[in-house]
């Protein structure tokens, strides 16, 4: 797949350039969007090798829009688009210090956009402000006959996602704080803390909420995705022309070519999809409709209704994590789950550092509340403004800049 070159622009990409913009080129994502094993380094694949942390250089710059991340967080371009299934989005925008929102599914087109799940993928930005990812998510929503989701969307009448943004909108808001993910590390608990009293010095009342079905979509998440994958992705690559068509064909060729493409981590995942019934499958079916329900009207919706609020808040993620390729991600926990399974929205905001690492805060909403989300995302950011530019330092605890046999 190194030289291959679809013949067309993904939706996505042929709204930026008719928006002016100027694609530099495709950042250094993690292989196979962290979807061919589960024991995989985040920002390694076998065609760029590993992307690092541009805070400290031996951490995890997360995934799986690891390129993206660090591009943006390093100033190489003013932004980036991710893409995201559970986390590709936010958890690299979190830990290198950026802004990113996940829409909801349907929101922006992923036409173009190489498979997962045509239940919980969806392309976003990643930018160093909300203001810069309100312009940027502007410029890719749209209908597109070749994405249905998008055909249902009830937010695209929303034309300019930034014309509401000012810095008084956490004056009167109710927000809920998930108090249990503050579990994910001390780091980011403290962090969470600090953040809750600047918004309630600005006006906005916190309270603790709960999501009563929390981690009970898990199992069926997997079998959503490990089913939607093989048929998703064979579409694609049959569609394009490209060098290998099938799933069975892939798991094939990394068997022929271990040494090159998987000398860190096998494709355990791979061969569990290949392995699916399909799409008619009765366990699929039941796992997607239970996976949707307990994330979305059971889980968020419920959330927010029981605690009288219009968002809830959480850590992000925790601290990056030291870069292992003998071990893969030691991934500390997430916020943002629940939105990843119902399909809603998600923004992640510089929220604070821990020893030189960043820190983000998620802000959820119910489906196509981004206007709401990046609203108030932009309040709580010109309150705080706890976004700091990279350092570069090679590890913790050496001086700022890089050393000698660091990349």
């Amino acid at each position: 797949m190194a030289g291959f070159h679809p013949g067309n622009d993904a939706f996505v990409v042929a709204r930026l350039r008719q928006a002016g913009a100027v694609i530099l080129g495709k950042a250094n994502l993690s292989e196979w969007a962290n979807f061919r094993s589960t024991h995989s380094t985040s920002g390694w694949s076998s065609v760029g090798g590993q992307t690092r942390n541009p805070y400290v250089l031996d951490r995890s710059p997360c995934g799986s829009s690891s390129g993206t991340a660090v591009a943006v967080a390093a100033n190489l371009v003013a932004a980036g688009v991710g893409t995201e299934t559970d986390g590709s989005i936010l958890c690299p925008a979190a830990v290198n210090g950026l802004v990113g929102l996940k829409p909801t599914v349907g929101l922006v087109s992923r036409s173009g956009i190489v498979p997962i799940s045509g239940s919980q993928d969806t392309a976003g930005p990643m930018t160093r402000s909300v203001e810069d990812a309100a312009y940027l998510l502007s410029a890719i929503t749209g209908r597109d006959q070749a994405d249905p989701a998008t055909s249902g969307s009830r937010s695209l009448h929303v034309s300019d996602f930034a014309e509401r943004l000012h810095g008084s909108s956490l004056r009167g808001v109710r927000i809920g704080l998930l108090r249990d993910r503050l579990a994910i590390s001390p780091e980011a608990a403290a962090a969470t803390e600090r953040a809750v009293a600047a918004m309630r010095e600005a006006g906005a009342t916190v309270v603790d909420a709960h999501i009563p079905t929390q981690g009970q979509w898990e199992a069926d998440e997997l079998e959503v995705l490990l089913t939607e994958f093989k048929p998703a992705l064979e579409r694609y690559l049959q569609q394009r022309a490209a060098p290998l068509g099938t799933l069975d064909a892939l798991i094939e060729y990394n068997r022929e070519h271990a040494a090159q493409v998987m000398p860190l981590f096998g494709q355990e995942l791979f061969e569990q999809a290949a392995r699916r019934e399909g799409l008619a499958s009765p366990a699929y079916i039941a796992a997607r409709m239970r996976a949707r329900r307990l994330a979305g009207p059971e889980g968020i919706d419920a959330a927010l209704h029981a605690a009288q609020v219009e968002v809830l808040v959480a850590p992000t993620t925790g601290v990056a994590w030291p870069i292992d390729p003998s071990h893969g991600d030691r991934f500390p926990g997430e916020g943002y789950g629940a939105a990843a399974v119902a399909g809603y929205p998600a923004l992640t905001v510089p929220m604070g550092h821990s020893n030189g690492l960043p820190l983000g805060l998620v802000f959820v909403g119910p489906a196509w509340s981004e206007a709401r989300l990046l609203e108030i995302g932009y309040a709580y950011e010109q309150v705080t403004r706890a976004r700091q530019p990279p350092t570069f330092r090679a590890s913790i605890g050496t001086a700022a800049g890089r050393s000698n046999g660091v990349d």
